[in-house]
């Protein structure tokens, strides 16, 4: 089967590079410094609009076609696996220019693209935690997010149950389900958002530390074993 080489770096330049298969399996992990060659500076828009256009055959179009594939696999695993999708979309607002009071609003289109950033930063960052607890296990730093106690969904399973909606609160994967199917028929799609919103503020809050300090690092939201800031997601 063939593979394919992609690569995630940092401000500092230094790369983690994954070889894998057509369908997001990590054959090996390489970790180097790095000098990038970039072949095109793009946007989040202009390297959508390239990936849509049916007729752009050349090598950049069908590298970020390619990695868009990838990560769509890996997007699926992580929410099979019981990740939490909770961001709401980044709202802005124009103001009058004389009065200075808010006169529209604007809500920020997430693209496929920023979806295929956040995905290889997501897996760099779990890539390097799972390497610098092999180099420093009593040193590592990590970052964690503990699971919320039982009560502090009070307030998202009684606003819920007010639009006749069961939030499950026994695992992150059951309350993402949950949140999956949380709709009434003829409601505006935003009852969706705002228990999303709601979610989001009965999480604890994620939390530094070395890993011979703490021997749990599992991360809750994201529902992964280890992680760390290696490089920071898009959603920062």
């Amino acid at each position: 089967m063939a593979t394919v080489h992609v690569l995630c770096a940092c401000r500092l330049a230094f790369s983690c590079i994954w070889e894998m298969t057509p369908k997001a399996e990590i054959v090996s992990t390489r970790f180097t410094k790095s000098i990038i060659n970039s072949k095109a500076p793009l946007t989040y828009a202009e390297a959508q609009l390239m990936m849509d256009d049916a007729g752009r055959k050349d090598p950049v179009t069908s590298s970020l076609r390619g990695l868009n594939s990838l990560a769509k696999i890996l997007k699926q695993r992580r929410i099979q696996n019981g990740a939490l999708t909770l961001a709401s979309a980044e709202v802005r607002f124009h103001m009058d220019s004389e009065t200075h009071d808010p006169i529209d609003l604007q809500t920020k289109e997430l693209k496929e693209t920023n979806s295929m950033v956040e995905e290889f930063m997501l897996l760099a960052n779990i890539s390097v935690a799972e390497r610098i607890v092999d180099e420093f296990p009593e040193c590592a730093l990590l970052r964690r997010h503990p699971a919320p106690p039982p009560s502090n969904y009070d307030i998202l399973v009684k606003a819920a149950k007010s639009k006749n909606i069961e939030i499950q609160v026994d695992s992150a994967k059951a309350l993402a389900e949950s949140l999956d199917r949380a709709a009434v028929p003829g409601t505006p799609p935003y009852l969706n958002t705002l228990l999303r919103i709601l979610a989001t503020r009965c999480m604890m809050q994620a939390i530094y530390f070395c890993s011979g300090m703490e021997p749990d690092t599992h991360h809750y939201g994201l529902a992964t074993a280890i992680y760390t800031h290696f490089t920071s997601p898009i959603r920062r």
